[in-house]
């Protein structure tokens, strides 16, 4: 395997309690290059990107039908990705108690549509910028003490 090409300098940045910033990298000329700029792309896993799209299927979960339950659930993920909340919508979308909705996030969004009368539930988690999507997993399979949580993750925009 060969040597990384980009070296990063970080400095820390008080930008919120969750998030470290990675101002700038120096190639290996020793000339700089932006690495997160302020047009709120993200770096995951070393690729650039618009940002990262969790796809989460939620299986044997309980309270999929609380709409008040989900809104706390949906804000706790918000705060600990460090992503800000913008509007929360959600309503039953059918008689079997079902819930669509969405978070509304200045860093794009978090929905729901749950199936209760089958213990599931799909969420998209897709956020940019300095934000940690990924700590949303461990929230969501708790609050709804889920039997089984599969994850696929893609990363939007990679290269831009």
């Amino acid at each position: 395997m060969s040597p990384p090409s980009r070296h990063a300098i970080c400095t820390e940045s008080l930008l919120n309690s969750h998030a470290r910033h990675i101002d700038r990298v120096i190639d290996h000329d020793h000339t700089e290059a932006p690495l997160v700029p302020s047009d709120h792309m993200m770096v995951r896993r070393g690729v650039r990107c618009a940002g990262a799209h969790l796809i989460l299927d939620l299986y044997g979960g309980k309270r999929l039908d609380d709409i008040s339950y989900i809104e706390e659930t949906l804000v706790r993920c918000v705060e600990a990705a460090g992503a800000t909340l913008l509007h929360i919508h959600l309503h039953h979308f059918d008689d079997n108690s079902g819930v669509s909705g969405v978070a509304v996030l200045a860093e794009s969004h978090v929905s729901i549509h749950s199936w209760p009368e089958h213990d599931y539930a799909a969420f998209d988690i897709f956020m940019c910028g300095d934000t940690q999507p990924e700590l949303c997993v461990d929230i969501l399979r708790d609050a709804f003490a889920a039997d089984r949580v599969e994850v696929s993750e893609h990363l939007r925009g990679k290269g831009l």
